[in-house]
């Protein structure tokens, strides 16, 4: 028997969905007694349904509007650093299997067992995202767990993000192992060389999810000339140099991203032909056109705009707008890539918004491909949330 407490679901909960391997439950799903409310963040309990029949471990936290988590439905499973190994093993012999070097997404929260926990290897070099209660609590066993599975020298944990303050968490970032790196690490994706500042830069310090569609937009960019806006550190536009692009622009609102893109060309040596403007994207668009600029292949990669259903709506005018300003700048014939991280803005709103937008603009486009996150992003079925990214390639 198991000296966790207990919580149970109301009756009208669905427990089939639960059962079948949906990760969480509700505030307004759950028995909200004095006691449930006192239990702290992070708490590990037994769920139970309405008819008190156990369904597994799950870790509570009564501020949050997902409530309960599922760790795993062995009732008497131990929470403890073993655990964290078994689970890590797994989502490290996929990446093994997948990738010949070590940068990639290591755990993708629910996807790979360990909700809200986000884990990206740089090498040597972990960056782990404690996004739950649960984790933060115990990030000590998750951390010698991590370095036993691996053999990585150094765990950095990064704090930032919503989602932690959703959950009531601080924005602390720490060494949790060995050391930071003093500078920018080389990270090499479809031929090109991207610097990943992991203490200073966005999220864990590089986007590997967008892997496989910087390699699709490769494909374009042989002897094209290539725009791509919300670059970050180069993200198109360095894959597209790498692809034989005669010339590529990167335009972002943020110089240190701009300069790590600018290092990264340099260290491609394909600084002869790569160029980086500074400013807001929506500006620099209109501008380009007022300029008259063409490209044969244009990628437009913004931030989620959507990243909640109250911002659906107000997202979906924006990627409209961003498919609107970006169309005329893409010459006859040519591409262009449109991208939504948002997940509350599933893949048919997306593409209507987008094709709106292109058809708003005076263009016609035949859409040729539809890509999403790479296989170290693996999506779980019973949740639409982890499946978030989305990338629409269009010939106009």
């Amino acid at each position: 028997m198991t000296d966790l407490p207990l919580v149970r679901l109301k009756p009208k909960a669905n427990a089939r969905a639960i059962r079948h391997g949906f990760p969480w439950v509700y505030d307004n799903e759950m028995v909200t007694d004095r006691r449930t409310k006192k239990l702290a963040p992070g708490t590990l309990a037994v769920l139970e349904d309405a008819e008190r029949r156990p369904m597994g471990v799950v870790t509570v936290n009564p501020n949050s509007k997902i409530m309960c988590r599922m760790l795993d439905q062995q009732v008497d499973a131990q929470i403890d650093q073993a655990w964290f190994e078994a689970r890590l093993a797994k989502a490290l012999a996929m990446r093994e299997r997948l990738y010949d070097q070590p940068f990639y997404r290591l755990v993708h929260a629910e996807a790979d067992g360990l909700p809200g926990v986000v884990i990206d290897r740089f090498g040597d070099t972990c960056v782990v995202q404690p996004n739950a209660a649960w984790a933060d609590d115990r990030i000590e066993p998750l951390t010698e767990a991590l370095a036993y599975v691996t053999g990585v020298r150094n765990i950095l944990k990064n704090a930032s993000g919503r989602a932690r303050s959703l959950e009531g968490l601080d924005e602390e970032n720490a060494v949790l192992l060995g050391q930071a790196p003093d500078a920018p690490l080389p990270v090499l994706m479809n031929g090109a060389t991207y610097m990943a500042d992991l203490t200073g830069g966005q999220k864990t310090g590089l986007f590997f999810d967008q892997r496989p569609n910087h390699g699709f937009a490769a494909q374009l960019s042989k002897g094209a000339r290539v725009l791509d806006v919300f670059s970050h550190v180069g993200g198109f536009s360095l894959a597209a140099l790498a692809g034989g692009a005669a010339s590529a622009m990167a335009v972002d609102g943020s110089a240190a991203a701009l300069d790590l893109a600018q290092k990264g060309a340099e260290a491609a040596g394909v600084t002869d032909r790569f160029t980086t403007r500074k400013g807001d994207a929506f500006a620099v668009l209109e501008a380009l056109a007022e300029e008259g600029a063409q490209f044969d292949v244009v990628i437009c990669d913004p931030p989620a705009f959507a990243p909640n259903k109250p911002a659906l709506e107000k997202g979906l005018r924006a990627y409209e707008r961003v498919a609107r300003l970006a169309a005329p700048l893409v010459a006859e014939g040519g591409y262009l890539g449109l991208c939504s991280c948002s997940h509350a803005a599933e893949l048919s709103l997306f593409r209507n918004a987008s094709a709106r937008g292109i058809g708003r603009a005076g263009r016609r486009g035949q859409l040729i491909h539809t890509g999403f996150a790479g296989p170290d992003h693996p999506l779980m079925p019973q949740l639409a949330e982890s499946g978030y990214l989305k990338a629409l390639f269009f010939r106009l």
